[in-house]
């Protein structure tokens, strides 16, 4: 077998050894290693395999294999290696060494693959080369994929919903999360994967150059697609709490969701049907855009906070969030007039939506029309892209030099 990298392949190589002379000492030594029974279709007669769960007999015993002298020299191969730099900065909880995050994703997958493909301990080079292959293809290969994937609770969708930016919501896979991070289950919502707003999960996907030694910013990215499922839905929508990262398909790192995005906010769930993904999808494009506009993002950040606060403190981010979007240095009272001329179709709807806003800006609690009338707003602000024009729109409009802006929607529901 050609190798593009030698030294690499002679450390990794002895490590694997080592480490398989380590556990198959054990194995011999009375410890278990634990299977599974698998049925496969046999005609009259069902057909039964017996697979070594051999993954979760290394797993358990990382820390000793990492210790080994001939996982260190691999670990210093490793670090040399240019290629191999991503690898170095993944995640996962506290662990922040580079030595942890090279074990974790590069010398226990490889050594579980040889394992797994010998079905068990009686070491095959055959085995390793090929293992070894495809590390080498993910190490030297032009481009990577790259993915993360975060369990999603308050919103159920029929199909895949492809929101932009590499970012989608469908349907979690049987299984999907347990088989590449053993320890998925207990890091997974309560009754994830039982309950219909509780099957979902947030996935941003994207191709790396071999150049890049970062992984993307994925808490952050889906963030903005939990904010944006909030606006479009008005669910009860939240991502993680954590999410799970894998280069290649091999799993690569687990990082906590933003906090913010990561609780699930009082409320009702909902479905995402083709209509709010794509309402999502446009919300979504104009959020990453948010950082160029202090206010906006103002707006938006006082809006969620809103979703997780009582009374009397709801209200006054409600109220901090219009004039950060409408009110900018003419205040409150210009930010109510003008979302209510935005959100109101006719002269009824302007009123009402007028009425209910002083309530509020008399210092009055937020009633739930209230909040609604708040992410309306932020929707349409969102959808009219220029703020500053929207707003000097807006006050022609009550002036009567012109027509009122169109609004994108009637009502979101």
């Amino acid at each position: 077998m050609a190798v593009r990298a030698p030294q690499l392949y002679r450390s990794l190589r002895l490590f694997g050894l080592a480490s398989f002379a380590l556990l198959s000492q054990e194995v011999e030594a009375g410890a278990e290693i634990p299977f599974s029974f698998e049925e496969h279709d046999g005609g009259k007669r069902p057909l039964y395999e017996y697979r070594p769960l051999v993954r979760t007999y290394v797993e358990a015993r990382a820390g000793r294999l990492a210790v080994l002298p001939d996982a260190l020299t691999a670990l210093e191969e490793l670090r040399r290696e240019p290629a191999a730099a991503i690898y170095a900065r993944a995640h996962a909880g506290g662990e922040g060494s580079e030595n942890g995050a090279l074990v974790r994703t590069v010398l226990l997958p490889l050594l579980t693959a040889v394992a797994e493909g010998c079905g068990g301990f009686d070491w095959s080079d055959e085995v390793f080369d090929r293992a070894y292959g495809e590390l080498e293809r993910s190490l030297f290969g032009t481009r990577r994929a790259y993915a993360a994937v975060a369990p999603l609770v308050g919103l159920g969708a029929g199909s895949q919903i492809e929101l932009g930016r590499g970012i989608r919501v469908r349907v979690a896979a049987a299984g999907e999360l347990a088989a590449h991070w053993p320890d998925a289950v207990r890091l997974l919502p309560p009754s994830f994967g039982r309950e219909p707003d509780r099957v979902c999960v947030l996935e941003l996907e994207r191709p790396l150059q071999a150049a890049e030694a970062e992984p993307p910013d994925a808490p952050g990215e889906l963030a903005d697609a939990v904010t944006a499922l909030r606006l479009a839905t008005s669910a009860a929508v939240a991502a993680g709490p954590v999410l799970f990262e894998r280069l290649d398909w091999r799993p690569y790192g687990i990082r906590p969701v933003l906090p913010i995005a990561a609780t699930q906010p009082p409320g009702e769930p909902s479905r995402l049907d083709t209509f709010r993904g794509k309402l999502a999808r446009d919300l979504l494009e104009r959020i990453a855009s948010a950082d160029d506009d202090p206010e906006l993002a103002e707006g938006l950040d006082r809006w969620e906070l809103s979703l997780f606060a009582t009374e009397p403190y709801r209200s006054e981010q409600l109220r901090e969030a219009l004039t950060a979007l409408l009110g900018g240095t003419d205040g409150l009272w210009a930010a109510t007039v003008r979302t209510a001329l935005l959100l109101g179709e006719t002269a009824r709807d302007r009123l009402d939506h007028l009425e209910r806003l002083r309530a509020l800006t008399a210092g009055e609690p937020a009633k739930p029309s209230t909040l609604d009338a708040v992410r309306r707003a932020l929707v349409e602000t969102l959808l009219h892209a220029d703020r500053a024009a929207l707003v000097a729109a807006l006050d022609e409009s009550l002036l009567g030099l012109r027509a009122r802006p169109a609004a994108f929607l009637t009502a979101v529901a």
